[in-house]
């Protein structure tokens, strides 16, 4: 038999179900604010104590509301933030399988899906899947078949907010983890946010492909073109993580095509050259290619739906000179942190393309980095060193050595001409020859 004590708990917790059964979205709204300020970190026990061992009951009203309601917005952050409540309780996970019982993760990730709700919900809703992937890989598995690698990558690359932005870098980065069912999946998600127009989406993506790298191993050959399309960024933080998954990437199998890529970009083409392009960063960005998928997508799960669907369209030379400078300036610090690396660059023409960027009269840096990076190859392979002053003549020669950041302020305009039509060819396998 129930004491006298515990009838009066039920009995004010019927009264309390009832209140809420029978009111409206504003008495609803103060419920929830009452909700959230006596209850927010409370575990398991202390929630059961509180609604008398009742608190499922109170769970699966918030639940069907949501449920009912997420698409206008009724008081979605309140409710989000009542939800992470239980759901964050110590010792709760009944009540996150009664969340996930109801649908709970599709109307969560659908939630990023509706242009017309706020960035605010929209973090809500991520902060929520963040405590469901942190209940074990099993979660993070049921998270990605239903389509959330899609929903986040794409929420990511056209979120307004930079934190909500780093919300779903961290959801990401735990699906990443301790799933390799979907490590891929999440893999290619994140180099198809490489594309977008957001230059904080591109360093967050970044940063989590950095650390994917090793549990990962080989990367896609998708990822090239993306990869090195940041690299015209005028966004340093963006540059910089670019540069760490390239030093990552040397001792994979892609090694070759990103080295030959970079080297492509020393020489870009003087003709107007027509290629993808964004608006936003006014630099590369397109629509990206679909996200891999174990199902078909559904249509609300269009990747980047909100992307330039502009295919090609001139790219602004200015761009094309920060990715020549920026190639010009990786190609530098991957050769003096490999030999062998430095030995393939060689072969693949890096020393002609260093002198081209060297005598680009348009673009500074792309003059700097390029002449700091010769300086290296010059200064380790004596076979560049011949072919080089060959180029230069004695006097231009001695003045890039005697001081290589700032010689090519006095190279003239015939000169960078003689520097931009160079025909360097080093033999095939003379690096290894030397080296050897």
């Amino acid at each position: 038999m129930t004491s006298v004590k515990e009838q009066e708990a039920i009995k004010k917790l019927m009264v309390f179900l009832q209140e809420w059964d029978s009111t409206h979205k504003v008495a609803r709204r103060r419920i929830l604010d009452n909700f959230i300020k006596t209850n927010d970190g409370k575990t398991e026990p202390e929630l059961e104590l509180e609604f008398s061992q009742g608190a499922s009951l109170f769970l699966a009203r918030l639940t069907v509301w949501l449920r009912m309601t997420y698409t206008y917005s009724t008081c979605l952050n309140k409710l989000l933030k009542s939800i992470g409540i239980f759901l964050s309780a110590a010792s709760g996970r009944r009540y996150l399988s009664e969340f996930l019982e109801i649908g709970g993760v599709l109307i969560l990730l659908e939630i990023l899906g509706l242009n017309h709700l706020t960035e605010e919900n929209k973090r809500e809703s991520v902060k929520l899947l963040q405590l469901v992937a942190g209940a074990g890989r099993k979660y993070k598995e049921l998270i990605c078949e239903s389509y959330g690698v899609q929903s986040l990558a794409e929420f990511l690359a056209t979120s307004n907010s930079a934190e909500a932005q780093e919300d779903v870098h961290i959801l990401l980065d735990s699906l990443g983890r301790g799933n390799p069912k979907y490590q891929n999946q999440v893999y290619k998600g994140l180099v198809a946010v490489l594309s977008c127009a957001s230059p904080q989406a591109q360093q967050l993506a970044l940063q989590t492909l950095s650390i994917m790298q090793d549990v990962v191993g080989e990367a896609p050959s998708t990822l090239v073109e993306p990869l090195l399309g940041v690299l015209c960024s005028v966004h340093l933080e963006v540059q910089h993580e670019a540069l760490q998954l390239l030093k990552a990437l040397m001792a994979r199998e892609l090694r070759p095509a990103l080295l030959k890529g970079l080297v492509a970009l020393l020489t870009p083409p003087r003709k107007k050259a027509f290629t993808l392009c964004d608006q936003t960063d006014k630099g590369k960005s397109a629509t990206p290619p679909p996200l891999p998928s174990n199902r078909s997508v559904s249509k609300h799960h269009s990747y980047l739906s909100n992307a330039d669907p502009t295919a090609l369209c001139p790219r602004e030379p200015m761009l094309v000179h920060i990715q020549q400078a920026a190639a010009a300036k990786t190609i530098g610090i991957l050769a003096k942190e490999s030999a062998e690396v430095a030995e393939d660059l060689i072969q693949l023409k890096a020393v002609h393309g260093l002198m081209v960027a060297v005598g680009n009269l348009d673009h500074v840096a792309s003059q700097r980095h390029a002449s700091i990076s010769l300086e290296y190859f010059v200064r380790t392979f004596p076979f560049v060193e011949e072919a080089v002053k060959n180029v230069l003549g004695h006097t231009l020669f001695q003045r890039f050595m005697d001081s290589p950041e700032t010689w090519y302020t006095k190279v003239n305009s015939v000169q960078a001409e003689e520097l931009a039509s160079n025909t360097v060819d080093i033999p095939r396998d003379m690096a290894r020859m030397q080296s050897s």
